[in-house]
This record gives structure tokens, sequence and C-alpha cells, in this order.
């Protein structure tokens, strides 16, 4: 099996949610720890509601594509080398590069109590604003500790059984799939930062190389593309209601069966609707994201936070100018971020994984 475009189209497609999400976010009035305090407009949280539950559920999936597709190349020292190098290594320097800059600015708002902080050592302080500001990188470390069960998984099944198995998925086990992604929400979720729903992300990044790497199981959901897509809107359009003001990223809403049923039926209607329509040559605009799109979800969050704080501690502009400030002066500077950062050997190596 050989990776195809669409798989580089879905990626950089929800990089550029995850960056509007994170414009979103910083005005949220649901109840999110946000980096900065300014009010929000709260019928613009309901698109955050819609895409929370599947979009980086998605990216699991095409990652654990992905390294099926790696695997075919490399050993799984070489793999794991690969990925130290170009996801473990940018999400550690970005914590103590960038990260204290978020962490830094949230200390100013509401949000960010901490007793005796006059006494502290500023050391003591960076690294309290480090883990602070870690932000969008949690995926990175979620995923290298996927890649790691995955190696250990291949080192106890030798003859790839598994991998064979999940070519055998058809389409009524697909739906009844479902039921194993809303279990693997309910275990090995950190107590604190509930970001990490490690049983849940890793078992779809599993899912992606196990399943989803064998072109019949995508092609079954490409033909029934449609209708899943349908579905899932419509029931993404009930969470909305359901959960209008809510914290939809609580625990205990993001356990529920209906919750994850919602993620999953997206998962699978976006990876047949991509393969459907998506899957031709690439053109200028869908190679610039594909080459930057890492680049991008790593740089993107302090960059919005830099520019939103200056834009509401000092400008005192209409709620809606906030928004579009933020989100207009990250579409302008974010590439220029990167290209600077990119040109710079050390930081090109340190934060892109270059």
């Amino acid at each position: 099996m050989t990776r195809q475009p669409y798989l580089d189209r879905i990626r950089w497609c929800t990089v550029l949610i995850v960056i509007v999400y994170h414009v979103l976010y910083q005005f949220n009035s649901v109840g999110l720890i946000r980096n900065i305090y300014a009010p929000g407009i709260p019928i613009l949280d309901t698109s955050m509601a819609f895409v929370y539950p599947w979009f980086m559920a998605l990216l699991f999936v095409v990652a654990g594509m992905s390294a099926q597709y790696a695997m075919q190349k490399r050993t799984s020292r070489e793999f794991l080398r690969d990925r130290a190098k170009h996801i473990l290594l940018p999400s550690v320097a970005g914590i103590f590069l960038l990260s204290w800059l978020v962490g830094w600015i949230t200390s100013k708002g509401p949000y960010f109590v901490l007793p005796g902080e006059a006494e502290l050592p500023d050391i003591t302080l960076y690294l309290i604003y480090c883990l602070s500001g870690i932000g969008p990188l949690w995926f990175c470390h979620e995923l290298f500790a996927g890649c790691l069960v995955l190696l250990l998984l291949r080192k106890l099944d030798k003859n790839n059984r598994l991998w064979h198995l999940g070519g055998k998925v058809k389409g009524p086990v697909l739906v009844l799939l479902g039921f194993a992604v809303w279990g693997s929400a309910q275990i090995l979720n950190t107590p604190l930062i509930e970001v990490y729903r490690n049983g849940f992300y890793w078992f779809l990044f599993l899912l992606g190389y196990y399943v989803f790497s064998h072109e019949s199981v995508t092609d079954t959901l490409a033909r029934h593309h449609l209708p899943l897509l349908i579905t899932g809107c419509l029931m993404g359009v009930l969470f909305m209601v359901c959960h209008y003001g809510e914290n939809y990223a609580a625990m205990e809403v993001l356990k529920t069966p209906f919750t994850n049923t919602y993620a999953w039926v997206m998962v699978l209607a976006l990876l047949g609707t991509f393969k459907a329509h998506c899957n031709g040559p690439e053109g200028p605009v869908s190679r610039y994201l594909t080459e930057r799109n890492f680049g991008f979800y790593a740089l993107h969050n302090p960059l919005e936070v830099l520019i939103a704080y200056p834009v509401v501690t000092f400008l005192q502009l209409p709620t809606w100018c906030n928004y579009l400030l933020v989100l207009s002066g990250t579409v302008v500077l974010l590439p220029i971020f990167y290209e600077l950062v990119s040109r710079i050997p050390l930081l090109n190596k340190l934060l892109l994984g270059k």
C-alpha cells in the first residue's frame, strides 16, 4: 500500500481548523481555561463544540495510517529515530523556547493562581510558565507515546497477523467498532490534564495503522461517504444544541456514548469524503500547506497568544474586532514566522524537526 494525497489534505485541512479553533478558544465563554482574559461572543463557541469531538481524533487516525506506510520502508529502529526527530524533539524544544511566553501571558489572567509567586526563583517560574503554555504540543507527546505502543505490539505480533486481520473489516464491523471507540474513551485518561486521553487517542492511532491503512476499508468509506457525512453533520448540530453554553470538553461529556458515536461517524465520513473527492494531483496551494502543516501546527498557538495579548490589553476594541484582528494577524504572520524559523538551522531542527 502507498500513501495517497488525500491524507495530506486531511492533515492540513485539520490543522487549519485547529488554527481557527484556537482563535475562538482565546475568547470562549464556556469555561475553558484561556491564555488571555477578554469577553467573547458565545454563539461562536458552537463552532468549537462542532469540531472538538472529532478533529484531533481524525489526526490520530491519519497518523496511524501514515505510520503503516512509513514502516514499509523503515525498520522499527529507524521508525523510532525518525519519530523522535520529527515529533518528540520539536514538541519538547517548543515547550522551553516558545511555550514559556504563552505561560507568562496566561499568568496575567485570573485563571492562573500561584501562591507565593513573588518569592519563587526565576528558574522555577520559567519552568512553571513552560508547562503552563504547552498548548497543542500535547498532540505530539500523545502521538509519540502511541508510536511506542505500536512498536511494542509489532514486536509481540511478529507475523503481522493484526494488520492482516484489519484488512478483513467490512462495513458492519466498522460501525460496531464505534462501541470499542466509546470504551477506549473510558480508560487511561490523565486525572489533571484531561487533554491526554491516552486510551481514546492511542486506540484511534492503532485503528489507523491496522484497519484504515487497507485500501479496501477506505474504499468502502468512499462509497458511503455521503450518508455518513449527512449523519455526522446532523449529530454535530444536535451536539451543539445539547451543549450550548456548556463546557463541551469536560470529561463527563467526552465519555458519553453520543459524543463518541458522533466522533466516530465524523471520522468515517471525512476519511471517505476526502478519499472520494480529494485524492487527485496536488496543486501549488496544497503542496505549500502539505510541506508546512506540522510547522504551522507547532508555531501557531504562541503566535496567536502574542497577537491577542496586546490587542485586548491596549486597544480596547469591540469584541468582534478582537476575533478579526487575531485571526487576520495569524494568517499574515504565521507564514512569515515559519519562514524565519525554517531559515535558522538550529531553530529549524529544534522547532520544526527538519
